[in-house]
C-alpha cells in the first residue's frame, strides 16, 4: 500500500486529501454488535464479487447526542463502513456483485458505490487497541486547538490490521483566534 490514503505519523499533523470512490454500508449498533458485523461481511462479499477486494476496512462514525461520543453508549453509535476502490469499478460491476452476493447475505442490499471528500485533515497512526485510542484522540484535540482547528465533518478510522494499527482521522477548518472559521 503505498497510497497517500493510507499514510499517517505517529504524530498529529495536518493533511490535504483527495476525494475517494469506494464501496459503503451504513448503519447504527456496537462495533462488533450483530448489525456491525453482518454490514462488514457484506461490505467485503460485495467488494470480492466485485473484484475489488484487498483494501483496508474503514469507518466513519458519528453519534446523534449532545454528549461526548464516548460518553454514548456504543449500541447508539452510527457508522458508515468503506472500502476504497480505484476508479475502473462501475456500478454495473457493483450491480453484478450485490446480485451474486444478496441471496446469501441480505445486508449486502443496503451495499453502495459512494464518493466522499475530508480535504484538510488532521490525522495520526494510532499503535494499539480500541481501548487505547482516547489517548490518541487526546493528542489530536490538543494539536487541533495549538493550530486553531475545530471539527468539520466524521470522525473517521482506517483499520491496517485489526486492533494493532489504526489511522485516526479528523476533517477540519482553521478559525482565526477571535473563533471565525478561515
Amino acid at each position: 500500500m503505498t497510497d497517500a490514503w493510507y499514510a499517517a505519523t505517529d504524530e498529529p499533523a495536518l493533511v490535504e486529501l483527495p476525494a475517494v470512490r469506494g464501496l459503503s454500508v451504513s448503519g447504527q449498533g456496537e462495533p462488533g454488535g450483530a448489525e456491525h458485523s453482518a454490514a462488514v461481511e457484506a461490505l467485503y462479499a460485495v467488494a470480492g464479487a466485485a473484484g475489488a477486494a484487498g483494501a483496508p476496512l474503514e469507518g466513519r462514525w458519528w453519534v446523534e447526542d449532545e454528549r461526548p461520543p464516548l460518553d454514548v453508549p456504543r449500541a447508539e453509535w452510527r457508522w458508515h463502513l468503506f472500502i476504497k476502490v480505484d476508479g475502473d469499478l462501475t456500478p454495473e460491476r457493483v450491480e453484478r456483485a450485490l446480485d451474486a452476493v444478496r441471496p446469501k447475505l441480505p445486508a449486502a442490499a443496503r451495499v453502495h458505490l459512494t464518493e466522499f471528500a475530508e480535504g484538510t485533515s488532521v490525522q495520526v497512526l494510532h499503535h494499539g487497541g480500541y481501548e487505547d485510542e482516547p489517548a490518541t484522540l487526546a493528542r489530536m484535540d490538543a494539536y487541533m486547538q495549538a493550530e486553531n482547528l475545530v471539527r468539520r465533518g466524521l470522525h473517521h478510522e482506517i483499520y491496517l490490521s485489526l486492533s494493532e494499527l489504526t489511522i485516526l482521522r479528523q476533517p477540519v477548518v482553521r478559525v482565526d483566534p477571535g473563533g471565525a472559521r478561515a
